[in-house]
């Protein structure tokens, strides 16, 4: 896992542009505090951050090889899970390689097959290629978006970088955000190729962006695709614990200490299990991680969204799986730290909007680097299995919009209500929401004959795949990449996806419950308590001292009647919810004050220009 990032001009020389690209390439250094790598040649300069994971010494980028028709350079982020079999291919060939690592594999694929190397890799990366020998760029990203990618075009070329703060460490980039970027950022829609920063884009999931002479051109080589499901419930669930095997066996090859995130939710104790399984094997344990609250016991009120505290549930897989666990816990006021919040919104370039959440992520994430360097995790096999309830909300499934927005609405309010009344209004957030909604939905195709309630649950899911995950996917990149941990993500594996995605919902929810494939096909790896225990989101901390805390923030900011939040928030609103007599621990009454605290900070480290009209 790495940093990349790169600038082609080809109207001028780069070679004596290194102080902007060594600009460029150092903001990234927490995504790899092992290495820095630089080139440049005529009108193209990569630049590289590593974080070593596998051939520690043999995978220095950017990596070049030398060809008839010009030099192909290559920088690279993620991991192929597969560059062992791909190596044995190429080298069949008549490839010749000089290391070990997953890099040099992928260089070599795409000398070997051009920009089709992406549909032969199995895993999780962001790349970009200088071809010499058509002078142009080619850039790569996987299939579901683990892997962030960003690429700004110039008068003659292009900036890119894995993260916004890359590219905006350029002269040419202008750290500028219009209405639009603001309702992306109101809104929890992640419209494709959207990036906020005016100018900017994203390299979509599943595509090539080549950026030649003539222009640029765009190639999807993956999208998720309707296809018939023939096999009974038996073969289905017998086949998923295949795929699961294969994808954890793959996904535990490193050359450093490994560990997995356990929450004690389904998801990510069957994932733990078979890691633990498959490394006893060998006579190795599995390190296993889960964040807690201090006092958690003691503050903890079962609500709709969460029945039960995770740490028993945790503890249970522990002892089952016999795991090395560690429970990192922590404190209200390490939450509410304003240094702790400032490194939240530098991670993200954005005020994204998940509070504790990140900051308990981030903490977490922390305290693991200094005991291991990659981490698996159990995201996204909500979006995967059907786990989330809006799932199962008969108000959600009607809706004729994003269903999680339905849920989240009814638990956290409305974003807009901190927003100045003019501003909401120019915004139009509703009308947003629409029409990306209608967007997301004119594509997926239906099977015929499917009946119109399975359509819909095939629209929904087909929505959290490729929307909802992608911001999640992406909150787990920059939380984790910004103290140097590699977090890979077993239920994203492509051929799980496609073949989950396209299994009826009444084979998905087969006895009636959330995640009923993915729960049978690890049955026999669980305790029985999280076998039977129902969906449980990411915790969030209960402890009243860390809204008390938030409110003192609040009230501090306010003394500073001149910030440039006030531009974008109602300042009677943030007085109101400052003053509010005794608690203010609920969702909504927190998620109002961690977004106007959000957006102070971002204004302070970036000082966007922002565009309201």
């Amino acid at each position: 896992m790495c940093g990349i990032t790169g600038w082609v001009s080809f109207d001028r020389e780069l070679t004596a542009e290194d102080t902007a690209l060594r600009a460029m390439t150092e903001t990234m250094a927490c995504r790899g505090p092992d290495d820095r790598g630089t080139w440049a040649q005529g009108p193209a300069a990569l630049g590289h951050r590593r974080l070593a994971i596998i051939d520690l010494p043999g995978g220095r980028q950017p990596m070049t090889v030398e060809t008839p028709g010009g030099t192909v350079a290559l920088v690279y982020s993620g991991e192929a899970y597969n560059f062992t079999e791909l190596r044995r291919e190429l080298a069949g060939r008549g490839h010749r390689f000089t290391t070990d690592s997953d890099t040099e594999v992928v260089l070599h694929g795409y000398l070997e097959w051009g920009d089709a190397v992406a549909e032969r890799l199995n895993g999780m990366y962001a790349f970009a290629v200088w071809d010499g020998r058509h002078d142009e760029l080619v850039m790569i990203r996987d299939r579901m978006g683990i892997k962030p990618f960003y690429y700004h075009p110039t008068a003659d070329g292009v900036l890119f970088g894995s993260e916004p703060k890359a590219i905006l460490a350029h002269s040419l980039a202008r750290p500028r955000v219009r209405l639009d970027g603001l309702r992306e950022l109101f809104t929890l829609v992640k419209t494709p190729g959207h990036a906020v920063w005016d100018g900017m884009r994203e390299v979509e999931p599943g595509t090539v962006v080549t950026v030649g002479r003539n222009g640029t051109a765009t190639r999807v080589y993956w999208r998720l695709a309707t296809r018939p499901h023939t096999d009974d419930r038996d073969t289905t669930v017998a086949t998923v614990r295949t795929l699961l095997d294969d994808i954890v066996r793959r996904q535990l090859v490193a050359d450093v200490p490994r560990c997995t995130l356990l929450s004690g939710g389904l998801d990510s104790s069957a994932m733990t299990a078979l890691a633990a399984r498959q490394l006893a094997e060998r006579g190795e344990k599995v390190r296993s991680f889960a964040v807690d609250f201090a006092g958690q016991s003691d503050h903890f009120v079962a609500d709709e969204l969460r029945g039960t505290p995770d740490t028993p549930f945790v503890h249970d897989v522990a002892r089952l799986a016999r795991t090395d666990h560690q429970d990192i816990v922590l404190d209200a006021q390490s939450l509410a730290d304003p240094a702790v919040r400032r490194r939240v919104i530098r991670a993200r370039d954005l005020p994204a909007g998940f509070g504790d959440m990140d900051a308990s992520l981030l903490l977490l994430f922390h305290a693991i680097r200094d005991q291991s360097t990659v981490a698996l995790s159990g995201e996204s096999a909500d979006e995967v299995f059907g786990g989330y309830l809006q799932f199962f909300d008969e108000e959600a499934r009607r809706a004729d919009t994003f269903p999680w927005l339905v849920r989240f609405g009814r638990h956290f309010g409305d974003d807009t209500d901190v927003l100045r009344p003019d501003l909401a209004k120019a915004l139009d957030l509703e009308g947003y929401v629409a029409d990306g909604y209608r967007s997301a939905v004119a594509g997926i195709e239906r099977l015929a004959g499917e009946s119109d309630f399975e359509y819909r649950m095939r629209q929904i899911c087909h929505l959290h795949l490729t929307r909802f995950v992608r911001a999640l996917l992406d909150r787990k990149d920059r939380m984790s990449m910004a103290v140097g941990l590699e977090v890979r993500v077993p239920f994203c594996d492509h051929r799980l996806v496609e073949y989950v995605y396209n299994t009826p919902w009444s084979l998905k929810s087969f006895d009636g419950r959330e995640k009923s494939l993915l729960r049978e096909a690890t049955a026999d790896v669980l305790p029985r308590s999280v076998y039977e225990r129902v969906k449980s989101p990411y915790p969030s901390t209960q402890d009243p001292r860390y809204a008390r805390a938030l409110q003192d923030q609040a009230g501090g900011l306010l003394a500073r009647p001149s910030h440039r939040v006030f531009d974008l928030v109602d300042r009677d609103r943030v007085r109101q919810a400052a003053e509010r007599e005794g608690p203010v621990s609920s969702q909504v009454a927190r998620r109002g004050l961690e977004r106007v605290l959000d957006l102070a900070h971002w204004l302070d480290l970036y000082s966007p220009e922002l565009v309201l009209s």
